[in-house]
């Protein structure tokens, strides 16, 4: 589809350069940009928080090694 654009003239000066740069065509790096940010904006914003519980505490200091070694052996 063809349209028209206002777009700034520094902006369209380096959107001349990037496009002469990467060999593409202004249009294409447009549509590109534009297809980013949408696709950026459908992702969620912030994640769902994770659950939480109560463990009833530790069982042994995980630093000290032959504690640990001592309670993978009981089980």
């Amino acid at each position: 589809m063809k349209t028209t654009l206002n777009i700034d003239d520094t902006v369209m000066a380096q959107l001349k350069q990037e496009a002469l740069r990467q060999g593409r065509t202004m249009s294409d790096l447009v549509e590109t940009a534009l297809r980013t940010l949408f696709r950026e904006q459908r992702r969620p914003s912030s994640f769902e928080p994770l659950p939480s519980f109560r463990s009833g505490g530790t069982l042994v200091d995980i630093a000290n090694r032959d504690a640990l070694h001592e309670a993978m052996d009981r089980r």
